[in-house]
């Protein structure tokens, strides 16, 4: 859920990263609208969660696992999986460190999420324990390339090494 929040408000500053391709050229998204990824029985659905920068962390926590639970349940409507501009998905839980996800088109990119798990790291000069996570960015080069790809990956790294800048958000 912080992942949801965060992902938004760093799309917020970078617009072109909830983009997609059209055949008459490339949209720039209105809304910010997340799609995430849930395994059920029958495979992987991704339902959306729309308009993500107005809600509180609370408010996305709740309708994540509404939508989780409507997945499971096999009880999603049409509207719970379209309109999304932008995917979440997470094999943390999985036990993955790190894959590469694939664009659920016609949105310009993913971010894949693998799980947070503690490692070395040096810190002021000193190896200490820190909790690690692995974050993929995988996005359509028709409109994007790597330069502001890579601006919005580092600001969702910042985020989240950082949660106080996005307090203020």
């Amino acid at each position: 859920d912080l992942l949801i929040k965060l992902t938004s408000i760093a799309l917020s500053e970078h617009p072109m990263l909830n983009a997609s391709w059209r055949e008459d050229g490339i949209v720039v998204q209105a809304g910010i609208h997340i799609a995430v990824a849930v395994d059920v029985d029958s495979g992987l659905v991704v339902p959306v969660i729309r308009d993500v920068p107005s809600k509180s962390l609370q408010q996305i926590a709740e309708e994540s696992r509404a939508l989780a639970h409507k997945a499971r349940a096999r009880q999603l409507g049409v509207d719970d999986l379209q309109g999304g501009t932008f995917t979440l998905t997470n094999l943390g839980t999985y036990g993955i460190d790190a894959f590469t996800p694939i664009i659920n088109l016609p949105q310009c990119a993913i971010l894949g999420v693998g799980r947070i798990i503690e490692k070395p790291a040096v810190v002021a000069g000193k190896v200490v324990p820190r909790k690690m996570m692995a974050l993929s960015l995988t996005f359509d080069h028709r409109v994007v390339d790597g330069r502001p790809a890579s601006r919005f990956l580092n600001m969702v790294r910042e985020y989240v090494e950082q949660p106080y800048r996005w307090l203020s958000q």
